[in-house]
This record gives C-alpha cells, sequence and structure tokens, in this order.
C-alpha cells in the first residue's frame, strides 16, 4: 500500500552533486571560479594564524548566493547548511555568517575587481564579449540610510553664516563691556583673530583660551564668564559640527547621517508618492550583449558629470578604451564628446534636443539658432529674415570639473520693423545670441552617426542593453536596497552582484545554445 519509507537506511550514492542537475546553474559558477588562478587570492590572505577556509569555496558560495537573491550573510549561513547546491560548493564546510561577511567585504577589498576581471576574460575568450561596443548607463539604488537623517547644504551654509553673526555680536559686546585701558590691552588680539574674516573653530578655540586667561584675573567678571560659558557650551560645539559638515558634504548638495557618503535623490521607487528624495548611490554600468563588463559607483544623482570616471575605471578593468560607446542623451554634453574625441572613441551619444529637432514646432520655431546659417568666413550668423548678426566678443565659462567652454557672442545691427521679431525674442532690443561652436559641431557629428544606419540600430539596441541589466537587478532579483553602508563597501557589493549577474546570464546563453543545437 505505501512505498517502504525509513530514515535509519544508509542510501547510496553519498556525493551530493548526484542530485545536481547536469545544466545546473551552481556548475557554471563552480568551473567559472574553478578556473581562476589561486595566486589572485594571495593578496587577501597575508599568512599567519589558523587554516582559512579555501577562498574558491567561500566566492562559489557567495556568487551563487548572489544569483539566488540571497545577500544576507546569515542566510548565506542558513544555506550551506540546507542547501544541497550550496552543501556541494561549500564540500560539506560550515563557515558562518561572520567568517563569510569578513570575507567578502574585508578580504576581498582589493582582490573582487581582478576576479571580475578575470571571469571578464573567459566570456570574452569563449565569444560571449567581443569588447568592441560598450553601452552604458546608471541608474540610482537606495543606501542603508534613515530616509529622515539627512543634512542639507545649504542649510548648513545659512546655519553657520548665522553663527558667525553671533560670534561678531558676542565678541563686540565683550569689547563695548570693557573700559579703555582693557580694550588697549586685551581687546586688540581678540579682534584680529576673527573680525577681518571668518571665525572657524580653531580661531574661536583660541579667543575662548584668551578670555579664560582674563577670567582667571578678574573671577567675579559675569559677563565675562557668561561669554565664555556660551563659547564653550554653544557656539565652539556647533561651529565644529558645521565644518565637520561641510567636509562631508564636498562639492554634494546633502548626505545622510547614517551613511554620510549616500546622497539624497529623486528615484522612481518613492515610498511617500510625493517626490520625496532618498539617500541613495548613482551605480555605472557598461554592458555588451548584456553581460556587465565594468562598474563604478558616485556618490551624485546626475550621469552627465561621471562618464569620463567610469571608462576611467573601464580602462583599468578592461585594458583599454572601448572602440564604439553608446548612451543616451544624459551624456551628451560639450564635455563629454569632446572627452570622447580625444580618446578616439566612436561617440553613439544623444544630445538634449536631439528628439525635439525632428518636431514640427522645433523646425518652426525661428528663435532657435539650430535653424539660423552660419558663415563660417565672416563668423556671422545670418536669421531666417535675412538679419545678419555680427561677433562682438568671446566668454569663457568654466564648470566645476575644470572644463572651459568657449562661447561667441553676437548681435544684430538692428532689428526693428522685423516682423518675426515676436516669436524670434522677447528682447525689447536687438537680437543677440551666444553659442559654443565647439558644441554645435559636437552635435552635428552625433546627429550624421545617430541617422546613419549603424548608429541608429545601436542606438535601438541601447534600450535592451544596459535597462534589461538594471531590470534583471533590481525587480528579477529584488536588489531595490543597499546591505552596507560607505562607498568602500557599497562599491563591493555591486562588484558581487556584477559578477553573480554575468555568470547567470551566460547559463542563460549556455541553454539557448543546448536547444538550438538539439532542434
Amino acid at each position: 500500500m505505501y512505498i517502504q519509507y525509513t530514515m535509519d537506511q544508509l542510501c547510496l550514492p553519498m556525493d551530493l552533486e548526484e542530485d545536481i542537475p547536469e545544466n545546473h546553474l551552481v556548475r557554471v559558477v563552480n568551473a567559472a571560479v574553478n578556473r581562476l588562478d589561486d595566486t589572485i587570492f594571495d593578496a587577501a590572505y597575508p599568512g599567519g594564524g589558523r587554516d582559512s577556509y579555501h577562498p574558491k569555496m567561500l566566492t562559489k558560495v557567495i556568487i551563487y548566493a548572489y544569483t539566488q537573491q540571497i545577500y544576507s550573510s546569515r542566510q548565506i549561513a542558513k544555506a550551506v547548511q540546507e542547501n544541497i547546491p550550496f552543501m556541494w560548493l561549500a564540500g560539506r564546510q560550515r563557515p558562518d555568517f561572520r567568517t563569510l561577511n569578513r570575507f567578502r567585504f574585508q578580504r576581498m577589498k582589493d582582490v573582487l575587481e581582478t576576479v571580475f576581471t578575470a571571469v571578464l576574460q573567459f566570456l570574452s575568450d569563449e565569444k560571449y564579449v567581443s569588447l568592441e561596443h560598450y553601452f552604458v548607463d546608471g541608474t540610482k539604488i537606495e543606501a542603508n540610510a534613515n530616509r529622515y537623517t539627512f543634512v542639507w547644504g545649504k542649510a548648513v551654509n545659512k546655519n553657520k553664516l548665522k553663527l558667525q553673526e553671533k560670534v561678531h555680536a558676542l565678541f563686540a559686546s565683550i569689547e563695548a563691556a570693557e573700559d579703555q585701558e582693557e580694550r588697549e590691552h586685551h581687546g586688540n588680539n581678540l579682534l584680529e583673530l576673527g573680525e577681518s574674516s571668518e571665525w572657524n573653530s580653531e580661531k574661536l578655540e583660541l579667543a575662548a583660551q584668551r578670555l579664560e586667561a582674563q577670567l582667571l584675573e578678574k573671577p567675579k567678571d559675569k559677563p565675562l564668564k557668561k561669554a565664555v560659558r556660551k563659547i564653550r557650551k554653544d557656539l565652539l560645539p556647533r561651529l565644529l559640527k558645521y565644518e565637520q559638515y561641510q567636509i562631508l558634504l564636498g562639492d554634494r548638495n546633502s548626505f545622510s547621517k547614517t551613511d554620510p557618503d549616500a546622497t539624497f535623490m529623486r528615484m522612481k521607487e518613492d515610498h511617500m508618492r510625493n517626490g520625496q528624495l532618498k539617500p541613495g548611490y548613482n551605480v555605472q554600468i557598461g554592458t555588451e550583449n548584456q553581460f556587465i563588463l565594468a562598474y563604478s559607483l558616485h556618490p551624485r544623482p546626475t550621469d552627465t558629470r561621471y562618464l569620463q570616471p567610469h571608462l576611467e575605471k573601464a580602462r583599468q578593468i578592461l585594458g583599454k578604451l572601448p572602440g564604439t560607446l553608446v548612451a543616451d542623451a544624459g551624456y551628451g554634453s560639450e564635455e563629454n564628446y569632446a572627452y570622447l574625441e580625444k580618446e578616439e572613441i566612436q561617440a553613439v551619444v544623444k544630445y538634449g534636443s536631439y528628439h525635439k529637432e525632428k518636431s514640427k514646432a522645433w523646425k518652426e520655431n525661428v528663435g532657435k539658432i539650430e535653424n539660423w546659417t552660419y558663415d563660417k568666413a565672416k563668423d556671422t550668423w545670418i536669421c531666417p529674415t535675412g538679419q545678419t548678426l555680427h561677433f562682438r566678443k568671446e566668454s569663457k565659462e568654466l564648470l566645476e570639473s575644470g572644463y572651459e567652454i568657449g562661447k561667441r557672442h553676437y548681435r544684430s545691427l538692428s532689428c526693428d520693423g522685423c516682423p518675426l521679431k515676436e516669436r524670434c525674442t522677447k528682447a525689447t532690443g536687438n537680437r543677440e545670441v551666444v553659442v559654443s561652436l565647439e558644441r554645435l559641431r559636437y552635435q552635428k557629428q552625433a546627429r550624421a552617426i545617430l541617422q546613419s544606419e549603424e548608429g541608429y540600430a545601436l542606438a535601438v539596441r541601447r534600450m535592451t542593453e544596459p535597462e534589461s541589466v538594471f531590470g534583471q537587478l533590481k525587480n528579477n532579483r529584488g536588489f531595490r536596497r543597499f546591505l552596507l553602508r560607505g562607498m568602500e563597501k557599497v562599491t563591493l557589493e555591486v562588484g558581487w552582484l556584477s559578477l553573480a549577474h554575468n555568470l547567470l546570464k551566460q547559463a542563460a546563453n549556455d541553454q539557448r545554445r543546448r536547444a538550438a543545437i538539439l532542434q
């Protein structure tokens, strides 16, 4: 009536590998890590102490855990004890969660990028990627930080300025309270510390020490005693706090107190549904055939200024820069076009107005300089009514990155009686335009590439490259919030995610290849 059931009978085979299907993902992870040279891990193990778990075993376990949406070290340690693929990878060894966590974020901090590069080389050797086309994009992932522990740069500067005024007022009152003789003897040094420039913590500390020295001579001076107490208990601690905040902010506009490296950004996942900002990081990746070729992490939300740092990181990982770069309009700045031209990279990169230029409203807009004619020999612009705008002067704009944009100013001789003036400009005088000829040249080059057959195909393909990878990471594998805090550790998390994604993609491609062979 029943199949024989007993828990006391020893069963064969005892090898766990027999219970793992031939085409299982865990075999792909195992084979990829086994191909790594053991010397890669030498930098993580200086020697001494008791014998350590083998780094290849721990690497396999962690990568496979990330493919299974298991990111907690405690959950990984539990899987190693209960889950057959994990038990097989670990060789029935049972590293605890502390060992796993220490390995992936301390031991591997200087090794993980080398492992990623080695696995990427295997993929290149086996023709999964060619490293010719590089599709770049960015996404924002929430930091492991309290959403309401924000510090805003504008508020810090405003409060520090108010504090400066209070300090000046305090010392002004001290000077006013002293008689002429004491002012000559003591007051000048105090005023010299901060009256002609802003107060900092060092100057305020020195001033407090001098006031305390005066207080020893006049212990019954209540105003002086009150001033020293106010400096020590209120003004100096607050000034130190604001200075520390400014150091943490750097060139950012905000940071989180629970993760000072995280910046508040606007994200698509809006928990309050009111456009509230959340602490996060800007993750930049480059892909080909939906394999991640390089990754980088940045503390500010805009993609434009991070193309160059990301490509330098890609150069470090790949050993060279890609021949063709494909990106959306978020990267189409004059500075980025100039960088790509300098590095001899073909730029299939849109600019902000690329799609608008195709609309009827844009083409009929007489105020757009793109619809005018430029006479290079005379260095003049001719508007749709035939009015000539002559060169007046040249100016320069210096960006935060240090890049200098050269701008040329042109003005018409007379716009009086022009029938199109109301449609051309709202200015009461003659029409004046400020233009960067370099920007127009780069846009013309980009337009020609994007309208070519190859450029159009790459631009369409971009929609299914990094966007699909982000969808896999954030939606399919549920990674929407980092586990750790700090730029260094969060970057390692992205590295493990990228490794796991690439091996998952390899397994999927292998399965399609086998299916094609069978057909």
